[in-house]
Protein backbone atom coordinates (compact mmCIF):
# COMPACT_ATOMS: atom_id res chain seq x y z
CA UNK A 1 0.00 0.00 0.00
CA UNK A 2 0.94 3.40 -0.76
CA UNK A 3 2.05 5.98 1.88
CA UNK A 4 -0.47 8.66 2.03
CA UNK A 5 1.71 12.19 2.43
CA UNK A 6 0.95 15.07 4.68
CA UNK A 7 -0.68 17.37 3.33
CA UNK A 8 1.05 20.74 3.14
CA UNK A 9 0.21 23.68 4.57
CA UNK A 10 -0.30 27.10 2.84
CA UNK A 11 2.84 28.63 1.12
CA UNK A 12 4.01 31.46 3.00
CA UNK A 13 6.38 34.23 2.10
CA UNK A 14 9.83 33.46 3.74
CA UNK A 15 13.42 34.34 3.57
CA UNK A 16 15.28 32.85 0.52
CA UNK A 17 16.43 28.72 1.82
CA UNK A 18 14.08 29.33 5.16
CA UNK A 19 13.91 25.88 6.74
CA UNK A 20 10.34 25.97 7.30
CA UNK A 21 9.79 26.35 3.58
CA UNK A 22 10.14 22.72 3.78
CA UNK A 23 7.35 22.02 6.42
CA UNK A 24 5.24 23.94 3.69
CA UNK A 25 6.77 21.74 1.25
CA UNK A 26 5.90 18.35 3.28
CA UNK A 27 3.36 16.74 0.83
CA UNK A 28 5.66 17.22 -1.76
CA UNK A 29 8.60 15.00 -1.20
CA UNK A 30 7.13 11.58 -2.59
CA UNK A 31 4.65 12.64 -5.34
CA UNK A 32 6.27 11.51 -8.29
CA UNK A 33 6.48 14.79 -10.38
CA UNK A 34 5.64 17.39 -7.34
CA UNK A 35 7.78 20.21 -6.36
CA UNK A 36 11.31 17.95 -5.54
CA UNK A 37 10.75 15.74 -8.49
CA UNK A 38 14.64 16.25 -9.17
CA UNK A 39 15.54 15.35 -5.76
CA UNK A 40 14.55 12.22 -6.48
CA UNK A 41 17.09 12.31 -9.88
CA UNK A 42 19.60 13.26 -7.87
CA UNK A 43 19.05 10.88 -4.99
CA UNK A 44 19.21 7.62 -7.71
CA UNK A 45 22.29 9.16 -9.40
CA UNK A 46 24.10 9.53 -6.29
CA UNK A 47 23.23 5.87 -5.29
CA UNK A 48 24.56 4.83 -8.39
CA UNK A 49 28.35 5.79 -6.38
CA UNK A 50 27.44 3.73 -3.39
CA UNK A 51 28.75 0.05 -3.82
CA UNK A 52 26.93 -2.60 -1.79
CA UNK A 53 28.19 -2.86 1.94
CA UNK A 54 31.52 -5.06 2.36
CA UNK A 55 31.09 -6.00 5.88
CA UNK A 56 27.65 -6.79 7.95
CA UNK A 57 26.24 -4.12 10.14
CA UNK A 58 27.59 -1.35 7.25
CA UNK A 59 26.07 1.70 8.19
CA UNK A 60 25.18 4.61 6.00
CA UNK A 61 24.20 8.32 7.38
CA UNK A 62 22.52 10.50 5.21
CA UNK A 63 23.21 14.10 6.01
CA UNK A 64 19.97 16.18 5.20
CA UNK A 65 18.09 13.24 4.59
CA UNK A 66 14.76 14.57 3.68
CA UNK A 67 12.37 12.23 3.33
CA UNK A 68 14.29 9.61 2.52
CA UNK A 69 14.28 9.81 -0.98
CA UNK A 70 17.94 8.12 -1.12
CA UNK A 71 16.06 4.83 0.44
CA UNK A 72 15.04 3.23 -2.24
CA UNK A 73 17.88 3.52 -3.86
CA UNK A 74 19.85 1.42 -1.57
CA UNK A 75 17.30 -1.36 -1.27
CA UNK A 76 19.10 -4.85 -1.14
CA UNK A 77 22.75 -2.75 -0.52
CA UNK A 78 23.25 -4.21 3.08
CA UNK A 79 23.33 -0.87 5.00
CA UNK A 80 21.54 0.21 7.81
CA UNK A 81 20.26 3.93 6.69
CA UNK A 82 20.72 6.62 9.35
CA UNK A 83 18.81 9.99 8.13
CA UNK A 84 20.24 13.46 9.59
CA UNK A 85 17.60 16.38 9.87
CA UNK A 86 16.01 19.24 11.05
CA UNK A 87 12.83 19.08 9.21
CA UNK A 88 10.32 16.73 11.50
CA UNK A 89 7.86 16.44 9.00
CA UNK A 90 10.27 14.95 6.77
CA UNK A 91 11.68 12.55 9.27
CA UNK A 92 8.55 10.97 9.47
CA UNK A 93 8.36 10.50 6.32
CA UNK A 94 11.78 8.98 5.96
CA UNK A 95 10.83 6.91 8.91
CA UNK A 96 7.92 5.51 6.92
CA UNK A 97 10.43 4.29 3.96
CA UNK A 98 12.99 2.70 6.39
CA UNK A 99 15.01 5.30 7.39
CA UNK A 100 16.59 5.51 10.68
CA UNK A 101 15.43 9.06 11.11
CA UNK A 102 17.80 11.25 13.78
CA UNK A 103 16.44 14.92 14.31
CA UNK A 104 20.28 17.11 14.49
CA UNK A 105 22.01 19.41 12.64
CA UNK A 106 24.53 18.03 10.09
CA UNK A 107 27.20 20.49 11.32
CA UNK A 108 27.02 18.52 15.05
CA UNK A 109 25.73 15.53 14.63
CA UNK A 110 25.37 13.60 17.55
CA UNK A 111 26.85 10.15 16.37
CA UNK A 112 30.21 8.73 17.41
CA UNK A 113 33.45 9.23 15.29
CA UNK A 114 34.29 7.09 12.61
CA UNK A 115 30.35 4.81 12.98
CA UNK A 116 29.65 5.36 8.83
CA UNK A 117 31.19 3.11 6.34
CA UNK A 118 29.47 5.89 3.65
CA UNK A 119 28.15 9.57 4.28
CA UNK A 120 25.94 10.82 2.06
CA UNK A 121 25.55 14.65 1.71
CA UNK A 122 23.57 15.33 -1.39
CA UNK A 123 21.77 18.61 -2.31
CA UNK A 124 22.68 19.76 1.80
CA UNK A 125 25.86 21.79 1.15
CA UNK A 126 24.29 25.10 -0.66
CA UNK A 127 21.40 25.29 2.58
CA UNK A 128 23.78 25.63 5.70
CA UNK A 129 24.99 28.76 6.42
CA UNK A 130 28.54 27.34 7.36
CA UNK A 131 29.20 24.41 4.64
CA UNK A 132 32.68 24.09 5.91
CA UNK A 133 31.47 22.94 9.45
CA UNK A 134 29.35 20.83 7.52
CA UNK A 135 32.08 19.08 5.52
CA UNK A 136 34.00 18.32 8.90
CA UNK A 137 31.15 16.93 10.32
CA UNK A 138 30.55 14.43 7.46
CA UNK A 139 34.23 13.37 7.29
CA UNK A 140 34.45 13.04 11.28
CA UNK A 141 31.60 10.19 11.14
CA UNK A 142 33.18 8.18 8.30
CA UNK A 143 35.40 5.43 9.29
CA UNK A 144 39.05 4.98 7.57
CA UNK A 145 38.31 3.75 4.12
CA UNK A 146 34.85 5.16 4.65
CA UNK A 147 33.36 6.82 1.26
CA UNK A 148 31.69 10.16 1.05
CA UNK A 149 29.14 10.95 -1.87
CA UNK A 150 27.82 14.49 -2.29
CA UNK A 151 25.74 16.63 -4.78
CA UNK A 152 25.94 20.57 -4.84
CA UNK A 153 26.06 23.94 -6.47
CA UNK A 154 28.83 25.91 -7.44
CA UNK A 155 29.77 29.30 -6.26
CA UNK A 156 29.29 30.67 -10.15
CA UNK A 157 27.31 33.51 -12.29
CA UNK A 158 25.92 30.35 -14.17
CA UNK A 159 24.83 28.52 -11.25
CA UNK A 160 22.82 31.34 -9.75
CA UNK A 161 21.20 32.51 -13.10
CA UNK A 162 20.49 28.62 -14.05
CA UNK A 163 19.02 27.38 -10.24
CA UNK A 164 17.58 30.62 -9.01
CA UNK A 165 16.84 33.46 -11.52
CA UNK A 166 15.88 30.39 -14.39
CA UNK A 167 15.22 27.67 -12.20
CA UNK A 168 13.00 29.18 -9.20
CA UNK A 169 10.70 31.52 -12.20
CA UNK A 170 9.49 27.23 -13.61
CA UNK A 171 6.16 26.13 -12.19
CA UNK A 172 7.18 22.66 -10.80
CA UNK A 173 10.19 24.96 -8.42
CA UNK A 174 9.66 26.15 -5.21
CA UNK A 175 10.40 29.90 -5.10
CA UNK A 176 13.23 30.74 -2.67
CA UNK A 177 14.48 27.56 -2.28
CA UNK A 178 18.32 28.70 -2.60
CA UNK A 179 20.25 31.42 -1.31
CA UNK A 180 22.43 31.83 -4.09
CA UNK A 181 24.96 33.29 -1.79
CA UNK A 182 25.72 29.56 -0.07
CA UNK A 183 26.71 28.25 -3.07
CA UNK A 184 29.60 25.72 -2.63
CA UNK A 185 32.81 26.56 -5.14
CA UNK A 186 33.97 23.03 -6.37
CA UNK A 187 37.68 23.95 -5.58
CA UNK A 188 37.45 25.04 -1.88
CA UNK A 189 35.05 22.10 -1.42
CA UNK A 190 37.97 19.78 -2.36
CA UNK A 191 40.53 21.50 -0.24
CA UNK A 192 38.40 21.19 2.49
CA UNK A 193 37.45 17.84 2.25
CA UNK A 194 41.63 17.17 1.88
CA UNK A 195 42.34 18.98 4.99
CA UNK A 196 39.81 16.10 6.84
CA UNK A 197 41.50 13.33 4.70
CA UNK A 198 39.03 12.42 2.26
CA UNK A 199 40.29 13.26 -1.56
CA UNK A 200 37.01 14.24 -3.09
CA UNK A 201 36.87 13.79 -6.90
CA UNK A 202 34.33 16.19 -8.39
CA UNK A 203 32.49 16.01 -11.75
CA UNK A 204 29.90 18.30 -13.09
CA UNK A 205 26.42 16.38 -13.94
CA UNK A 206 22.99 17.81 -15.46
CA UNK A 207 19.84 16.27 -16.11
CA UNK A 208 19.81 14.99 -19.23
CA UNK A 209 18.39 17.64 -21.82
CA UNK A 210 16.43 16.08 -24.41
CA UNK A 211 14.32 13.87 -21.33
CA UNK A 212 14.13 16.81 -19.14
CA UNK A 213 12.57 19.24 -21.94
CA UNK A 214 10.39 16.68 -22.76
CA UNK A 215 8.70 16.14 -18.83
CA UNK A 216 8.96 19.82 -18.06
CA UNK A 217 6.46 19.74 -21.34
CA UNK A 218 4.21 16.88 -20.02
CA UNK A 219 3.85 18.43 -16.62
CA UNK A 220 3.48 21.68 -17.14
CA UNK A 221 0.41 19.88 -19.77
CA UNK A 222 -0.66 17.70 -17.14
CA UNK A 223 -0.81 20.10 -14.27
CA UNK A 224 -0.81 17.34 -11.72
CA UNK A 225 1.93 16.08 -9.70
CA UNK A 226 0.34 12.75 -8.10
CA UNK A 227 1.25 10.72 -10.70
CA UNK A 228 4.32 10.31 -12.77
CA UNK A 229 3.94 12.22 -16.67
CA UNK A 230 6.30 10.14 -18.27
CA UNK A 231 10.12 8.45 -18.24
CA UNK A 232 11.83 9.79 -15.15
CA UNK A 233 14.68 12.11 -16.45
CA UNK A 234 18.31 10.38 -15.83
CA UNK A 235 21.53 12.71 -14.38
CA UNK A 236 24.35 12.52 -16.66
CA UNK A 237 27.92 13.43 -16.47
CA UNK A 238 28.89 16.68 -18.10
CA UNK A 239 32.49 18.10 -19.01
CA UNK A 240 31.70 21.61 -16.67
CA UNK A 241 31.38 21.68 -12.87
CA UNK A 242 30.00 25.50 -13.11
CA UNK A 243 26.17 24.64 -11.78
CA UNK A 244 25.75 21.38 -10.20
CA UNK A 245 28.38 18.82 -9.40
CA UNK A 246 28.79 15.47 -7.78
CA UNK A 247 31.92 14.26 -5.79
CA UNK A 248 33.04 11.13 -4.21
CA UNK A 249 35.72 10.40 -1.78
CA UNK A 250 37.33 8.24 0.23
CA UNK A 251 38.68 8.85 3.82
CA UNK A 252 42.38 8.17 4.23
CA UNK A 253 43.59 6.04 7.19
Amino acid sequence: MRDAAPVSTPLRVLPPNDPRQYDDLAGEWWRPDGAFAMLHWLARARADLVPPASRPDAVLVDLGCGAGLLAPHLAGKGYRHLGVDLTRSALVQAAAHGVTALRADATAVPLAAGCADVVSAGELLEHVPDWRRAVAEACRLLRPGGLLVLDTLNDTVLARLIAVEIGERLPTVPRGIHDPRLFVDARALVAECARHGVALRVRGIRPELGGTLAWLLRRMRSGAADRPVGRTPRIVPTWSRAVLYQGHGVRNG
